[in-house]
């Protein structure tokens, strides 16, 4: 099936690792240019030198904090300039800080917002002029499972991306009109450094942490990237051209919720 992406302008962010980096690699087996930011200019060199050998993808790599405003505006700036703006948005962060209620600051809060919501704002804002004069546009939020269902520990998260899904929503409703989709994706356990943060606190084998992480979900398994990636594309594709204003979680089943 063609998916209707060769040539078209994807930027990634957070993407020299997990699924923001499958997201990249996927987006470039397609035929997308792919540009590509992170944080740790040796870390998103490694992964876009990958995307490159793998996919034969033109790439573009630029280090930025998606959570300082120059960086995001410097981002957009260079990749509209390089190859005429951004066709498929992908916004990528790390997720908020774990913890309790009575376990976060202020300056925590104000992190996690800066991080889960005030960053897609402002990467929204930077690429959506150049969508509407298209007339065609895709925008990708990767968010959580705890957009559907809170998570005990993830207090931060529970809080923030939902908002942030509710900015997806509207804007949806707003510019339809453009050809432009928004949608919201939700990952479950996947087999991230997040995920995989926890297991020296748990005291398990790697084995043992793997297999208590996947008790609860009906697959039986944590999910790899490259799955979630899977369903990036499609979302960023000609495919799904209907789809529109949805948050959509690939979790092997983890959230029981019907809506």
């Amino acid at each position: 099936m063609d998916l209707g992406l060769k040539g078209k302008v994807a930027l990634v962010t957070a993407a020299s690792k997990g699924m923001g980096k499958a997201c990249a690699l996927a987006l470039g087996a397609e035929g997308a240019r792919v540009a590509m930011c992170a944080r740790t200019e040796s870390d998103l060199k490694t992964a876009a030198d990958e995307v490159r050998a793998t996919t034969g993808a033109e790439v573009l790599a630029m280090p930025a904090d998606v959570t300082r405003k120059p960086d995001v505006e410097a981002l957009v700036q260079r990749v509209t300039s390089q190859w005429g703006g951004v066709d498929i948005l992908v916004a990528n962060a790390g997720g908020p800080a774990r913890g309790f209620f009575e376990e976060m600051s202020d300056e925590q809060w104000q992190q996690a917002f800066e991080l889960s919501l005030l960053s897609v704002v402002r990467l929204v804002r930077a690429v959506l002029p150049g969508m509407q004069a298209r007339k065609w546009g895709r925008v990708l939020t990767i968010q959580s499972v705890s957009v559907k269902q809170p998570l005990p520990d993830l207090l931060l998260s529970n809080a923030v991306r939902p908002g942030t899904n509710g900015l997806i929503k509207t804007l949806a409703g707003r510019f339809g009109k453009d050809n432009i989709t928004f949608n919201t994706v939700c990952p479950g356990r996947i087999m991230t450094d997040r995920l995989m943060g926890g297991l020296k606190a748990s005291g398990l084998s790697r084995e043992a942490y793997l297999a208590q992480s996947s008790a609860d979900i009906p697959l039986g398994r944590v999910g790899t990237p490259e799955e979630f990636a899977n369903v990036i594309v499609f979302l960023a594709s000609e495919r799904a051209s209907y789809v529109t204003g949805t948050a959509i979680q690939v979790d092997g089943g983890l959230v029981r919720g019907l809506l």
